[in-house]
């Protein structure tokens, strides 16, 4: 049986000019410029300079004074508490905002009727809808997974060590064959400089991609061409292998010797530091094995990191703000890559005043200043955004300069305090998640050196004085005690634990390891030295 029920649902959703401001937030000032420029390939009514008086066309929409019921504030469904993608905006600006579709409807509102209006008019509330607004939807707008985990962009480096390996390998003087085995061999080599792979999967490789039929000696001596290019130690099969290329390269003197004893003989023992064993078997002297010690400390383990193979980027960090000090005043200001000249195009203003001034509209004129429309309201809402995400930046920096201050007085890390998302959310009165999204990818520049924003954010631990002291506090007084102590006795997680402990920090034994876990400090076993 068949039955008709009718039901009134109430729904919320983002309006596109939300998503884009959401997604402008979370960009660091490097993909800011890519973004912008993309906008303004796109999108001919947008262009660089200083902003201008709008008020001609402002006056051509104060005509449809009826219309103005369809639109709100575009932070309607971010204010409300129950969404988490809240994102309020500075009071100031309200005004400021782009009269965009109110993103919670019940009913769709009726347009007004106008008898002076000819049928040939355009109706530009016919033209404007939330979903498919032309020249707005593009690439990187609009939620979506490719964006998640988001890493710093990097600045692009010329050249590349496989690059250079190719082209050590023409000059080695192999037939075709034999260069054929060494790009695959150069092919196989990984971030670090190793060949990881076994030489018989990549004889296999050769059979099914070039047709060669190869064996494993045979790709085993192209191999050995292959680790004589530099960097020292390129291509070899694991550490041990990697550290003697370096040393055969040495003039043999007794040092070097010693070294490749003890890595051709000892080299279990090397790797756990049982240095007393090392020198019984060896039969060396103190300052023998100290000085042969010293030189395998020296070389290179990751000989691949001397060079990106494959093109690969050199991380450089462009801070987002400047945070300089002077005479106790801080002055927190934008890099000026996050604060573009852009204006709405005078050209395009005029295009639409001469559309309302004619006086025959014909259809190829209505299609024309529909198009223009939707390029006008799409830079506004673009520029809109920008000066949001400006306002937010400032905001949420300010209040992280002002709960950290200690910190940016001295550069001394045990003067953060402890500092969550909720911390600064509740300062500037916006959501944990946008927050979050300023504190993703964002860094600061300040006399101390270019720090992360995610840096200053950290757990508070107990102290005996009733106070919460900060991880980062924390890890800093652990990493003083960890490079004052003897290095021949190092100190063990249990004494760290203890003197951590009568300085007041009321902290466990496996917090401390998490910690020097943290701060890539190994074991006391593997901190001795001779």
């Amino acid at each position: 049986m068949q039955r008709l029920d009718m039901k009134q649902l109430l729904s919320q959703k983002l309006s596109p000019q939300q998503i884009q401001f959401i997604k402008l937030l979370q960009i660091p000032t490097a993909e800011l410029e890519a973004r912008i420029k993309e906008e303004l390939e796109v999108n001919p009514a947008l262009e660089e300079g200083e902003d201008e008086p709008e008020d001609e066309f402002d006056d051509l929409d104060s005509g449809d004074d009826d219309s103005d019921d369809d639109y709100d504030d575009p932070d309607a469904a971010l204010d409300n508490p129950d969404n988490t993608l809240d994102e309020d905006y500075d009071a100031d600006q309200r005004d400021e905002q782009p009269e965009v579709e109110l993103p919670i409807k019940e009913e769709p509102a009726e347009a007004p009727e106008s008898s002076s209006e000819s049928a040939d008019d355009l109706d530009l509330s016919d033209y404007l809808n939330d979903d498919e607004i032309a020249g707005y939807k593009m690439q990187g707008d609009g939620p979506g997974d490719d964006d998640d985990g988001r890493e710093m962009p990097l600045a692009d480096t010329s050249g590349s060590l496989m690059d250079n390996l190719l082209s050590q390998l023409g000059f080695s003087g192999l037939d075709e064959r034999q260069q054929t085995i060494g790009r695959q061999l150069i092919g196989s080599i990984d971030g670090d400089g190793y060949i990881r792979r076994d030489l018989s999967a990549i004889a296999n490789d050769l059979a099914f991609s070039q047709n060669l039929e190869v064996s494993v000696p045979e790709v085993e001596g192209v191999l050995h061409v292959v680790q004589t290019f530099d960097p020292a130690g390129i291509g070899a099969r694991d550490l041990q292998e990697c550290l003697l290329l370096q040393l055969e390269r040495r003039p043999q003197e007794e040092t070097v010797e010693n070294a490749e004893r003890i890595l051709q003989d000892t080299y279990e023992e090397f790797t756990k530091k049982h240095y007393q064993r090392i020198q019984q078997k060896l039969d060396l002297e103190d300052d023998e094995i100290k000085e042969a010690i010293g030189l395998i400390l020296k070389l290179n383990p990751k000989p691949g990191g001397s060079g990106p193979v494959g093109g690969g980027k050199i991380q450089y960090i462009i801070p987002d703000f400047l945070l300089s000090h002077d005479n106790g005043q801080f002055n927190l200001t934008l890099n000026t890559r996050n604060a573009p000249e852009l204006r709405v195009s005078p050209a395009y203003t005029e295009m639409f005043r001469a559309y309302d001034k004619a006086s025959k509209k014909d259809k190829k004129m209505k299609e024309a200043v529909t198009f223009v429309k939707q390029k006008l309201d799409s830079a506004k809402w673009f520029i809109d955004a920008i000066r949001q995400r400006q306002n937010t930046l400032l905001r949420t920096m300010d209040a992280i300069v002002r709960y950290q201050r200690e910190f940016f007085e001295e550069g001394d890390e045990s003067k953060l305090r402890p500092m969550i998302l909720k911390d600064i959310a509740q300062e500037i009165s916006m959501d944990i998640s946008t927050v979050s999204r300023v504190a993703n990818s964002k860094a600061v520049q300040t006399e101390f050196g270019i720090y992360p924003l995610k840096y200053f954010f950290s757990e508070g631990i107990a102290t005996d004085s009733g106070e919460d002291a900060s991880s980062r506090e924390v890890k800093y007084i652990l990493k003083e005690i960890i490079e004052g102590e003897q290095k021949k006795k190092p100190l063990s997680d249990d004494k760290l634990e203890k003197m951590l402990n009568a300085r007041g920090y009321n902290i466990a034994r496996r917090t401390v390891a998490k910690y020097r876990e943290q701060l890539n400090i190994p074991v006391a076993r593997l901190r001795k030295e001779l």
